[in-house]
């Protein structure tokens, strides 16, 4: 065990706390000085702005964030909470979308002066009532989520997404799900697609409930029928099990309709997607094309190559750390919210070489579906990025 006691057995004192007036002593420079080189303020030179800041650093001053607090009402907390996974709470860290959406959250925050405090989904008031958070991110609620309306209650500004969209005191960054789901579904119905199939996670959260209505509108927009299948649980397994469902197509024997395209909307490791493709005895892209909503870098590096729709939670993450600053620093007092637009990255598992694109009347690798008849060809929507990546 480690001894914490002094020399005389008596336990050790902590080292006194480095004061503004050390560093300003220790610069040769005044009080003020030194704290408007640190607080970035003021009229100083470069060296000397810089020489204050060096100092400081090596002596381990920190600023007092109790007189802060009681100087500007403020203890720099943001809470942040995943409403999805409230069954398990912190699940979510599994999740690479999640993951990064945290991280970037977390680093965007600090970077502001702000800490993010991690609050389990599904907190009782009473759990998170006696800390000094300034405002608290809920990302993904659940619909009626009632964490929500205990911190709108309690005054607590609220960040989510835009289920909370005119709430007093509450504010929201967004993906519009049906500008996503209609260019990757644009895409595939270019590259010759006729019966698309859907993986859908069972999550009752506004993002996913407007993936699944844009789906059904693009579908009859297009005569295409609708294939849909529901993963029962997040995670690979759940996921997995359900797009082989997909993959097994309608009907039985000689008969049975497959699909040609999948699109995976439910979050899944994109190279056991193609597993489960190659075990169904699909080649992709030659057979099936394929795009999953996926944030997990693995996508890049499998063979072939996946083509992902991105919800760039790098993005959310900034505008939402952005649009917290404006409410608690620059008084925004109206609600409102911010709209990111996905981004669609092209791969070589969604670009069927084999075929001319610029055919939109080819039939798909199994035939003529009855039900899907070609639709016009896409354009790119408003609120959905493109870049095409080339196949390797």
């Amino acid at each position: 065990m480690t001894d914490l006691s002094g020399h005389d057995g008596a336990a050790s004192q902590p080292a006194p706390r480095v004061r503004l007036v050390d560093v300003a002593r220790e610069a040769g420079l005044s009080k003020t000085t030194v704290s408007a080189a640190l607080n970035g303020t003021g009229r100083l030179s470069p060296e000397v702005r810089q020489k204050a800041r060096d100092t400081a650093r090596a002596m381990g001053y920190r600023p007092n964030a109790t007189a802060r607090q009681l100087r500007t009402g403020r203890a720099r907390l943001i809470g942040y909470m995943v409403g999805e996974l409230a069954d398990t709470p912190w699940s979510f860290l599994e999740s690479p979308y999640f993951a990064r959406l945290t991280g970037a959250t977390a680093a965007t925050a600090l970077k502001r002066g702000y800490a993010l405090v991690l609050l389990p989904a599904g907190s009782l008031q009473s759990e998170w009532a006696g800390l000094p958070l300034d405002a608290v991110v809920v990302a993904d609620p659940l619909t009626g989520d009632p964490v929500v309306d205990d911190l709108l209650a309690a005054r607590i500004p609220v960040f989510s997404d835009r289920s909370v969209e005119g709430r007093p005191g509450a504010y929201w960054v967004d993906v519009e799900a049906g500008p996503a789901v209609c260019a990757a579904m644009d895409h595939l119905l270019e590259q010759g697609a006729r019966r698309p199939a859907l993986v859908l996670p069972d999550s009752a959260t506004r993002f996913d409930a407007g993936v699944r209505a844009a789906y059904g509108d693009w579908c009859a927009a297009h005569g295409v029928a609708e294939r849909v299948v529901v993963a029962a649980e997040r995670g690979n397994g759940p996921v997995v099990r359900a797009v082989e469902t997909a993959l097994a197509g309608d009907g039985e024997g000689p008969g049975r309709v497959r699909p040609d395209a999948l699109f995976v909307m439910a979050e899944a490791s994109p190279p056991l997607v193609l597993e489960a493709a190659r075990r169904q005895g699909y080649e992709v892209p030659g057979d099936l094309l394929l795009v999953c909503v996926s944030e997990d870098v693995t996508a890049e590096h499998t063979e072939p190559p996946v083509t992902t729709l991105s919800l760039r939670p790098e993005a959310v993450a900034e505008a939402g750390i952005e649009l917290l600053v404006a409410v608690l620093e620059d008084g925004r007092r109206e609600s409102g919210g911010v709209l990111v637009p996905a981004r669609l990255d092209v791969r070589a598992s969604s670009v069927r070489r084999s075929r001319a694109a610029a055919d939109p009347q080819a039939d798909g690798p199994q035939g003529d579906d009855p039900q899907a008849a070609p639709g016009p060809r896409p354009v790119p929507h408003p609120q959905a990025e493109w870049t095409s990546l080339p196949p390797t």
